[in-house]
């Protein structure tokens, strides 16, 4: 596969730990990488088409995506890489732990992650919910993160309509691939799954279906969070992630 360009932040010294954006953008894991900067060399993209960035038309699907990363990987002589992925990160995550043929990942964090079909919890149909629906399914506390679209910026509001058309493209408008929960028993790599309590996106039994989908996990419930814990409740969210990580050195 041809390198694709990517926009990548770096940060810290040591481990690698490669921090995957949901749909959200990247400001969305931004406090998970500057908490492992202070002890990793963290890797923080922008999904190409994400913020204005330039998407090649090789990349159509999440799997090219996934596939994309693990090239950067590749090219870049990584190895013992932790990835995390947050929502649409982690099904990008996920897809690249089980084509990882040259065992560059050796742990995965997904958090509230997409990409699965679980009988009988199906994702909420995102794309249709408005400003308020959104805040509403996807925070514990709604209220406090819920910003009315009379109060953002032309710009800014534009910015967030082109993400999402962006992230449809790549997913689906069902944000699924039928078949990656039946792969993930093919890999032994260690992982975690965490999830807010309140995520009502992709519930905690979703989560815990996904989890269960991999021979070596674990499942964790924040509490107090929904779909983007590490922004509700960080230092649960670090703290899990820091034993985690500290658990398999």
């Amino acid at each position: 596969m041809t390198p694709t360009p990517l926009s990548i932040a770096e940060a810290g010294t040591g481990r690698s730990v490669l921090v995957l954006h949901g749909g959200g953008g990247p400001f969305t894991v931004t406090p998970i990488a500057a908490h492992l900067a202070e002890s990793m060399h963290t890797l923080t993209p922008v999904h190409p088409g994400w913020n204005g960035t330039e998407r090649p038309e090789s990349l159509r699907t999440v799997a090219d995506l996934a596939a994309a990363y693990l090239v950067y990987l590749a090219e870049n002589e990584l190895t013992d890489v932790l990835v995390i992925g947050s929502s649409l990160g982690g099904w990008i995550g996920s897809e690249m732990l089980v084509h990882d043929t040259a065992g560059r990942i050796t742990a995965l964090v997904l958090i509230d992650a997409a990409g699965v079909e679980v009988e009988g919890e199906p994702m909420r149909d995102f794309f249709t919910l408005d400003a308020r629906g959104v805040a509403e399914y996807s925070f514990h506390d709604s209220e406090k993160f819920y910003r009315d679209p009379a109060t953002i910026p032309a710009e800014q509001a534009a910015a967030q309509r082109a993400n999402m058309v962006t992230m449809q493209s790549y997913g689906g408008y069902d944000l699924k691939d039928a078949a990656l929960l039946g792969r993930l028993g093919e890999t032994d790599v260690p992982v975690l799954v965490l999830w807010g309590e309140s995520d009502r996106i992709v519930t905690p039994a979703y989560g815990a279906a996904f989890a269960a989908g991999f021979r070596n996990s674990r499942f964790a419930v924040v509490p107090e969070a929904g779909h983007l814990p590490q922004l509700e409740q960080p230092a649960a969210t670090f703290a899990a992630i820091d034993e985690f990580v500290t658990a398999g050195r």
